[in-house]
């Protein structure tokens, strides 16, 4: 088992040891780098870091002064270098000291993150690392980009027919018609929405679903009259894993895609389980 996590009362007098060493009530950055907890050992007792302050007895920092473009493209930085690749909005959610959404305000969306912070390091050798990383992983992206399809309509590449893209319409997995799912899923939500729907089949029992690592604590059937505690993290595809290893049984996932996974770690497949359901 992997080292339990801080209890509210621990994250509370971190807190407050902090308020009195600062002479006054902690931001949520000061808090993760003095304290050493990560966003998420906050968030699994208090909704908000701002009930976290109020719970230790203070009212939180109200003046809402910017957040300066360095601060955040650094601690975007931070989680880049410590995960060794551009980080994901989930990843950062978990592991950055700011919502995604100051980072998206400042700098528009998600995608275009990598490109300022290389436009930023130009004055700053010290995220060269970081520099290296994100070129290294927008090459990787543009090599697996599909070739734009012959703009002519009807177009047909070899024996198969392509249509086009229609830009502002969703897009869709390929169709499944499994139960209350049309269409297989393409991220995350689709695979926790699907293993809903299967869970009491495959003796699963769900205890919690949860913000903080790892994403769902459940029971499962072990023996006609046993059931057993199980730690699940979920992911599209199972190489997406990117958490310590001691801290999850099961990843439960739409395609298993991860020929070096820990031998501790077990992979549910739903793509697979599916078709054993449907006989």
């Amino acid at each position: 088992m992997g080292k339990p996590l801080p209890d509210e009362n621990a994250v509370l007098d971190a807190i407050k040891k902090l308020a009195k060493d600062l002479d006054r009530p902690p931001s949520r950055a000061e808090f993760t780098k003095s304290s050493g907890m990560s966003r998420h050992h906050v968030v699994k007792h208090f909704e908000t870091w701002g009930a976290a302050v109020r719970a230790a007895g203070f009212e939180p920092d109200s003046s809402r002064m910017p957040i300066p473009q360095e601060t955040l493209l650094e601690d975007w930085a931070s989680v880049a270098r410590s995960a060794r690749r551009i980080p994901t909005i989930a990843k950062y959610k978990r592991e950055g000291n700011y919502s995604p959404d100051t980072l998206e305000k400042k700098f528009g969306a998600w995608a275009k993150l990598p490109r300022a912070f290389i436009e930023f390091a130009k004055s700053h050798p010290e995220w060269n690392d970081v520099v290296a990383l994100i070129h290294e992983g927008l090459a990787s992206r543009e090599s697996q980009r599909p070739k734009p399809p012959d703009k002519r309509i009807g177009a047909v590449a070899g024996s198969k027919r392509r249509n086009l893209k229609l830009h502002g319409q969703a897009t869709f997995g390929r169709p499944i018609n499994f139960r209350a799912l049309a269409h297989a899923p393409t991220n995350e939500q689709g695979v926790i929405f699907l293993f809903g729907i299967v869970a009491h089949e495959l003796d699963y029992r769900v205890e919690a679903i949860q913000l903080s690592y790892p994403d769902c604590l459940a029971k499962r059937k072990i023996h006609d009259d046993r059931w057993q505690d199980v730690r699940i993290e979920f992911e599209f595809e199972s190489k997406n894993f990117d958490h310590p290893t001691d801290g999850c049984d099961v990843i439960v996932c739409w395609r298993d895609n991860w020929p070096d996974r820990p031998e501790n770690l077990e992979v549910l497949e739903l793509s697979k389980e599916i078709k054993n359901l449907r006989g």
